[in-house]
């Protein structure tokens, strides 16, 4: 799990720097081709190109597509539409989307499990409650988008890893990136604006920081956290970021917040982490003694 939190750490900057300073300014396609490839360059290197079935690389590599690739196109687009302390509410239905997905790859289904995380998704709601403008649903549909695709990844890589618990996993994530990086240099060719695809010293900046740590080092290690947890404490860890990112604007950016909903909303998360660990003992000492 504490790959998950430092992963947490790591994306709670990644909002605010999206917003402040690539939103609007650079091309969303532009933005997310130069994030992924450079990505798909941290992992070039470690890559194993013989000895590995090709059905992990093509399965890896349509994971990648899903979880990145088509995720950046539906989050990037939404900072269009929404600011950023939307863009962070409107992600609070992840948890749910794993949960439910990931079962549904195992051919199971765990009601408790979604009990938890939707606990985890009422906190995060609770921080964020705020009006929200008439203008937000082409935005709030954009980031579900993103929601789901990143949820269908992670689930879909972690059962995927299940099959292949010896194997090295940055021997083969390269693939993850590629994957993605065939996606979004498509999106690029097709709907790239080439006017604005110039950034500024502090963009370019921004950019490397996105590329290598949060997507580079960010997916390897969260991906692999993915796979040392239950699918009940993946759904809630993906709602931890909404208290990390608001502190992040808070203290960083000097972005006003409810302290009081800040506060109330994380106990709220962190009383569905320990509702879930307690769920689970329930549920493998149920199947111990049956």
């Amino acid at each position: 799990m504490h790959y998950l939190v430092g992963v947490t750490l790591v994306w709670a900057f990644s909002f605010s720097l999206i917003g402040e300073f690539l939103a609007g300014s650079i091309d969303s396609y532009f933005a997310v081709l130069i994030r992924v490839a450079l990505a798909s360059l941290v992992f070039l290197p470690f890559t194993r190109f013989v000895g590995v079935e090709n059905k992990l690389k093509l399965s890896l590599m349509g994971i990648g597509a899903v979880q990145i690739g088509i995720m950046y196109l539906f989050f990037y687009n939404s900072f269009g539409y929404l600011s950023v302390p939307e863009v962070v509410l409107f992600t609070i239905f992840t948890p749910l989307y794993v949960t439910l997905i990931y079962d549904a790859l195992k051919g199971e289904f765990k009601p408790l499990y979604l009990v938890s995380a939707a606990i985890a998704v009422f906190g995060a709601y609770v921080i964020r409650y705020h009006e929200i403008n008439s203008e937000f649903v082409f935005g709030f549909l954009l980031v579900q988008g993103a929601n789901i695709t990143f949820a269908l990844g992670q689930s879909a890589y972690k059962k995927v890893m299940e099959s292949y618990r010896d194997i090295n996993q940055s021997h083969v994530f390269g693939y993850f990136h590629f994957g993605a990086l065939g996606i979004v240099a498509i999106a690029f060719m097709l709907f790239g604006n080439m006017e604005k695809t110039t950034p500024s010293l502090v963009q370019w900046g921004v950019l490397v920081w996105l590329g290598v740590v949060a997507s580079g080092a960010g997916y390897f290690l969260w991906n692999k956290g993915a796979c040392m947890v239950d699918s009940g404490v993946l759904a809630i860890m993906n709602n931890a970021l909404v208290p990390v990112g608001l502190m992040v604007n808070l203290l960083i950016w000097g972005k006003p917040t409810n302290l009081i909903l800040l506060f109330i909303g994380s106990v709220i998360i962190g009383f569905s982490l320990w509702l879930h660990k307690y769920f689970v003992f329930k549920y493998e000492r149920k199947r111990t003694i049956f």
